[in-house]
C-alpha cells in the first residue's frame, strides 16, 4: 500500500508498494480516455498540467495494478535549470485516496526533501502530511514544493564545491533573483556547474498586444563552468548559450542573436548588464516589426482583396483567394521575423486540383521566393510587384496542376 514516500529509481520495483511489473505504456493525457485513470488521480494530474507555471510534461504512463486498464503511475518531466528532471509519481489504483509515492532519479541519491525527525520531535507540515485526495490542487502543490526543495538542494551542492572561481561567481550574482544552479557529475563525464540566469525584467507577454501565450515568456543565459580547484584571472571563458521559452520564437529568434564576447578576466556580474542592454534593444525592435508586417498584410488587401485568414498577433501568416480566369487558387504568405530585410515566402494552393485518394490533399506549389523584392520599397510597391509576379506564375502553377492530374490517371 502506498502512502506518500520517496524512493530512488535504482530500487527493485517489486519492493515498492507491491508493484510487480513496470511495463510502461506511453500515453498523452489529451487523447487518453478519462476512464483509464481513477477519477481522483486524473483530476489531480489534469490540474497540475493545466495550472502549473512550468511546462511540465507527462512522459509515460503505466499500470501497477492487477487490472492493466487502470493507469495509476506516470513519469513527469519537470523543467529545471534549462533541462528536465524526471520523477515517477506512483499512485495505487486500489487505494486512490492515499498520497502518491515519488521516485527520484538515481543521480539524486542524497536528495532528502523531508528529513525524518527523531522520536517525539514535531514534524514540519508539508504537502504530503497535509494530503487531501479530494483536493485536485494537491499534486500541483506537492510537485512545486519538491521542486523548490530540489532547487535549494542543488544550490547547496554548488556552494560546497571546492572551486575558488565558482565561489567568486556565486558571490557576485547571489542577490539576483530566479537563478537556478545544477551540479553535474558522473563516472563518464567531468564535473561541471550549470547556471540558468533569467534575463530582462520586462514582461514580454504584456508587451505583445493580444498575445495568447499561456506561460510567461522568458530568456535565459546558460552558463557552464568546469569544476576546478584554483582561481585564476586567466581562466578560460565559461560555455555560454542563450535559451528562451519555445513560444518566443514567433516573436524573436535567439538563434540569430550574437552573444557579446566574454573578455579576459570577466565575471558574470560584469557580463550580464551589457548582454541585457543589447537584448532589450533587439526585443523592442522585434516588437516594432510586428506593426511593419501588419501594414504589409493590410496593403496586400488592395490587389488581392480581404485575406481569408491572417495572424492577428504576430502578423507572420496570411492567406488570400486569387483567380486567373476560371482557375481559382489560394496564396499563402509567410513573413519572416527579419521582414522586410527578408522577403515573404509564397505557396500557391489550387482550389480545383487534388491529389489521388487516400490523401485527397489539394495540390500546392513549391515555396516561391525568386521574385522581385527590395526592402527599400514602400509596401504599395512591394504588394504591386508580388501581384504582377503572380499573374504570370499562376499560369505555370495551373500547368503544373494539370500535369499532376495526368500522371495520376
Amino acid at each position: 500500500m502506498l502512502d506518500g514516500h520517496f524512493y530512488r529509481k535504482e530500487l527493485n520495483p517489486k519492493l515498492i508498494g507491491g508493484i510487480r511489473r513496470r511495463t510502461k505504456i506511453t500515453h498523452h493525457l489529451e487523447t487518453m480516455a478519462v476512464d483509464s485513470m481513477p477519477p481522483i488521480i486524473y483530476a489531480q494530474l489534469n490540474y497540475l498540467l493545466t495550472h502549473s507555471p512550468h511546462s511540465i510534461k507527462v512522459e509515460q504512463m503505466w499500470s501497477g495494478s492487477k487490472n492493466p486498464g487502470f493507469l495509476d503511475r506516470f513519469t513527469l518531466a519537470i523543467p529545471f535549470c534549462l533541462d528536465y528532471i524526471k520523477w515517477d509519481v506512483i499512485y495505487n489504483a486500489q487505494f486512490p485516496l492515499l498520497a502518491p509515492d515519488i521516485i527520484f532519479g538515481p543521480e539524486d541519491e542524497s536528495f532528502r526533501p523531508y528529513h525524518a525527525g527523531g522520536e517525539g520531535d514535531l514534524k514540519p507540515k508539508n504537502s504530503l502530511s497535509d494530503w487531501n485526495c479530494k483536493d485536485p490542487t494537491k499534486l500541483l502543490s506537492l510537485i512545486h514544493e519538491l521542486r523548490n526543495l530540489y532547487m535549494a538542494y542543488q544550490k547547496k551542492r554548488v556552494g560546497n564545491v571546492d572551486d575558488e572561481r565558482l565561489k567568486f561567481e556565486i558571490n557576485t550574482i547571489y542577490s539576483q533573483e530566479g537563478i537556478e544552479m545544477y551540479m553535474s557529475s558522473g563516472f563518464d563525464k567531468p564535473e561541471e556547474v550549470k547556471f540558468a540566469v533569467p534575463l530582462l525584467e520586462m514582461d514580454l507577454n504584456k508587451m505583445v498586444a493580444g498575445s495568447t501565450w499561456r506561460h510567461q515568456q522568458k530568456i535565459y543565459l546558460q552558463v557552464i563552468y568546469p569544476v576546478g580547484r584554483k582561481y585564476s584571472a586567466m581562466s578560460s571563458a565559461p560555455r555560454l548559450k542563450l535559451v528562451s521559452t519555445p513560444e518566443l520564437k514567433t516573436l524573436f529568434s535567439i538563434d540569430d542573436f550574437r552573444l557579446p564576447p566574454w573578455l579576459e578576466g570577466m565575471c558574470m556580474a560584469e557580463y550580464l548588464p551589457n548582454l541585457e542592454e543589447i537584448l532589450q534593444s533587439q526585443i523592442r525592435d522585434a516588437i516594432s516589426l510586428i506593426e511593419v508586417r501588419r501594414k504589409f498584410i493590410t496593403a496586400l488587401a488592395i490587389p488581392f482583396g480581404r485575406p481569408l485568414e491572417a495572424d492577428p498577433v504576430f502578423c507572420r501568416k496570411a492567406t488570400f483567394l486569387a483567380c486567373s480566369g476560371a482557375f481559382t487558387f489560394l496564396v499563402h504568405f509567410s513573413l519572416p521575423l527579419q521582414f522586410p530585410r527578408q522577403q515573404p515566402a509564397l505557396i500557391l494552393q489550387s482550389s480545383q486540383h487534388f491529389h489521388s485518394p487516400p490523401g485527397n490533399a489539394p495540390i500546392k506549389s513549391a515555396t516561391l521566393q525568386d521574385y522581385p523584392w527590395s526592402p527599400r520599397w514602400d509596401v504599395a510597391e512591394m504588394t504591386e510587384r508580388i501581384f504582377e509576379y503572380l499573374m504570370e506564375e499562376c499560369l505555370n502553377f495551373k500547368k503544373y496542376c494539370n500535369e499532376v492530374l495526368l500522371q495520376q490517371r
